[in-house]
């Protein structure tokens, strides 16, 4: 599967670059169907881009988008650590959205203190807005985005942790190596049911694992982010920073 490289030459580029294309790409599904499907990330630079989105977010019909998550920490709801805490404070309390339009993760509350409970329900939400017989049983997204961890992991899929090889739709995550150790993650085969999957990366620290995860010969259960791929089309979004162990040649600056 042939994965496009987009260069931008700081942080805020890409930033901004990014927020531009989810929103283009939203009107554009919205003027061909009645509903859109985004699911978030969080981190300094998905943060970064909903903010971004904020600024030109007048062009996009927000009664018809629903907001997703592809991972979640398993803490409280308002936590600052969650990544639902993020997104509302840079873009969804700012725009005219449906709260049922609004998918958060569940909360410890929620749950019952139980996060693989927690994953079930969450599956169940995705299930609901699935369309009769999808397979996996999820919502197609029509972007979804996803940072890259320094060890190449994705959403809250580690390094050969349990998550890499469920087959279900989310997965809770016990023992995360990065904390808090519980988190609620999609899994491979909802991350591959998405239309466009974009990996956003900003940083020297993450150079290592995009040029890792960009190898054709990378392991999926090694290297998750190798394994981040939409049916349609799969974007690595990068700063100059992370793309600096790539070759020079490989991708192309952002238009």
């Amino acid at each position: 599967m042939i994965v496009d490289v987009l260069r931008h030459g700081s942080s805020a580029d890409l930033a901004e670059a990014a927020a531009a294309r989810v929103v283009t790409t939203l009107v554009e599904v919205l003027s061909q169907r009645d509903e859109a499907h985004l699911c978030l990330t969080g981190g300094g630079i998905g943060t970064a881009v909903l903010a971004a989105v904020r600024q030109c977010a007048d062009a996009v019909d927000w009664s018809r988008v629903h907001l997703w998550w592809g991972d979640e920490r398993f803490l409280p709801a308002g936590d600052p650590e969650r990544n639902e805490t993020g997104a509302l404070a840079a873009l969804i309390d700012h725009i005219r959205i449906p709260a049922d339009h609004v998918h958060p993760m569940p909360t410890p509350e929620q749950a019952h203190a139980d996060v693989d409970e927690a994953a079930a329900l969450y599956a169940e939400e995705l299930a609901r807005h699935a369309l009769p017989h999808s397979d996996p049983p999820v919502p197609v997204m029509d972007i979804l985005l996803l940072g890259i961890g320094p060890d190449g992991h994705v959403a809250s899929l580690f390094p050969e942790q349990p998550a890499v090889h469920d087959q279900r739709t989310t997965a809770g995550v016990h023992g995360s190596p990065k904390p808090p150790p519980l988190r609620v993650t999609l899994t491979f085969p909802t991350i591959r049911a998405s239309e466009q999957v974009w990996v956003l990366a900003s940083g020297e620290e993450k150079a290592r694992a995009v040029a890792l995860a960009l190898m054709p010969e990378a392991g999926e259960f090694q290297v998750p982010a190798a394994g981040a791929r939409g049916r349609r089309r799969t974007l690595f979004l990068l700063d100059e920073a992370a793309a600096s162990h790539l070759p020079v040649d490989l991708g192309r600056p952002s238009a």
